[in-house]
């Protein structure tokens, strides 16, 4: 005689047809969840949406299923084509590096938070050379940690001091193969929407990395390439095709990117407003990239997100530093150079409250002097057609500055020259003839 299944049974099988309408698994109990993933999968229902619904519970047992399974996480962004049809490109989670500064030793909490999203990919953290504490780091998680003996090891003891602080995220970006980067600061965990879902950022940078840029007009409706939305009225369609996005910006809630005066003077003031757009920055506008939420295309802009400017009392807060800002301004400059494309927007992450504004002040406000010089001579910078690569650009930004600059400032003969060794140790270690 067949036995009936039970009401539990019934309710799983109508769970498993209706789980696109469901935004949170992790409030079931763990036997059931693994039973769903395994009807789920018998079924045929695994798609995109789905795993990442699982994967968001982060309960170890259905992350190490998963990962026994060899269950890939592809990311399949629709690109136009030049006939308007359209074509898909697939990007696998081994295309992609995360890499993490380490400022601080526990990362426990940090890690935790991100492990639905990061226990996908390979993780690089770096740890400030600076910092004498073992970093703490949860299992679970593919991660490579590469300490200041590290980078004494590759670059040479006298060479590492260009790593301290927020750019030793930078030595990561030196030693990855990967085609894609993100880097998210170490105080920082994932945002939720306007709709209480959690903002995977991963996949929405590369998302904006893998679909066009549009520099060279600019769309009101944000960008065209995103769900729902198209190119305005009197777009030419001649520029409809778009070019390659090399660099995607993320965005911040809670504690936003301000710089120390402005937070000092609104102690109080928080970004609370989740705005829903991506949006391609204007040709020769510049803009202050910060460091906090990023992705970029490595194989084509890798060289141009440098550890340069130094500022006399910098510290170990974002807006004691102005290494982030000056990189930023020598990507924009390139990819405007080379036609590429720089979105900003989504994806949005939440920043945890860090730091006291006024003491922080003494150590800024060097930079906020420099700015002053900084922006009219990158507003000014043309490089010639012989510049056909990042590192041949970075090398005539870096001739420009000790020429430009150096005389105003030792900190800005020192940034020229930190970027000569950069491009130095970028091609030396592609080439092969440093140790990895």
């Amino acid at each position: 005689m067949r036995t009936q299944p039970s009401l539990l049974s019934l309710a799983i099988d109508t769970a498993v047809l209706h789980l696109s309408h469901f935004s949170d698994l992790s409030p079931l109990p763990d036997h059931i969840l693994l039973d769903l993933l395994g009807r789920t999968l018998k079924a045929g229902k695994l798609n995109e949406k789905v795993l990442n619904l699982f994967m968001a519970t982060g309960k170890d047992e259905i992350l190490s299923v998963i990962q026994a399974l060899n269950i890939q996480h592809v990311l399949t962004p629709v690109l136009p084509t030049k006939f308007g049809k359209m074509s898909v490109v697939n990007i696998k989670d081994s295309d992609v590096d995360i890499i993490i500064g380490a400022l601080r030793s526990d990362l426990t909490s940090f890690m935790n938070e991100w492990r639905s999203i990061f226990s996908r990919f390979h993780l690089i953290i770096v740890k400030d050379p600076d910092l004498n504490e073992e970093l703490k780091i949860p299992e679970g998680f593919n991660v490579d940690v590469y300490a200041k003996s590290h980078m004494d090891h590759v670059v040479g003891s006298s060479t590492s001091v260009l790593f301290s602080g927020y750019s030793c995220r930078y030595f990561g970006f030196l030693i990855s193969r990967k085609k894609y980067i993100v880097s998210i600061d170490d105080d920082c965990v994932p945002a939720k929407d306007e709709k209480g879902f959690l903002v995977d950022a991963v996949d929405q940078h590369i998302m904006n990395l893998t679909t066009p840029a549009t520099p060279f007009f600019f769309n009101t409706l944000y960008d065209p390439y995103r769900e729902g939305a198209d190119f305005v009225r009197g777009y030419p369609f001649s520029l409809r095709n778009g070019v390659m996005c090399a660099l995607s910006c993320g965005l911040w809630l809670n504690l936003a990117d301000f710089d120390a005066p402005t937070q000092a003077l609104k102690p109080g003031q928080r970004n609370s407003r989740y705005v829903d757009a991506v949006m391609t920055v204007p040709a020769r506008a510049m803009m202050p990239i910060s460091g906090i939420n990023i992705a970029f295309d490595r194989e084509v802009i890798g060289p141009t997100l440098l550890p340069a400017l130094r500022l006399a009392g910098e510290g170990k807060l974002r807006w004691e530093t102005m290494e982030d800002i000056w990189s930023g301004m020598c990507v924009k400059i390139v990819c405007d150079h080379l036609g590429m494309g720089v979105k900003s927007g989504l994806p949005y992450v939440w920043r945890r409250d860090r730091g006291n504004a006024i003491e922080s002040l003494k150590k800024e406000w060097e930079g906020v002097k420099l700015m002053e010089e900084v922006v009219p001579f990158f507003q000014s910078v043309r490089l010639p057609r012989t510049a056909a690569t990042a590192e041949d650009c970075v090398v005539e930004i870096a001739k420009a500055v000790k020429q430009k600059l150096g005389p105003l400032d030792p900190v800005f003969a020192r940034a020229a020259e930190a970027m000569s060794e950069w491009i130095k140790l970028w091609k030396a270690l592609g080439s092969g003839s440093l140790p990895l």
